[in-house]
């Protein structure tokens, strides 16, 4: 057994006469297996608590106030800095 991996565009017209074609394969004939897996979104590649933690840090870094509460941390001195 083969198996092979083709990536369709379906907005183009190559692409929905391609998929139509595999689609008349999978009706008539029992000799070919064709399962469909759709790409995912990048949205949905990531962890979506990962997600909502980086988006609220940028929410912060976007309000003066909040900026406030941040400690900031000279590279070159890190245990002065925390003091």
């Amino acid at each position: 057994m083969t198996t092979y991996t083709i990536k369709i565009d379906e907005k183009t017209e190559l692409g929905k006469k391609f998929q139509k074609m595999l689609k008349n394969f999978r009706n008539e004939t029992p000799v070919i297996s064709i399962v469909e897996n759709k790409e995912t979104e990048e949205e949905e590649i990531y962890n979506p608590e990962f997600v909502k933690v980086i988006l609220e840090r940028v929410e912060w870094s976007n309000n003066p106030e909040k900026l406030k509460e941040w400690t900031v941390i000279n590279p070159d001195d890190v245990w002065g800095s925390l003091s």
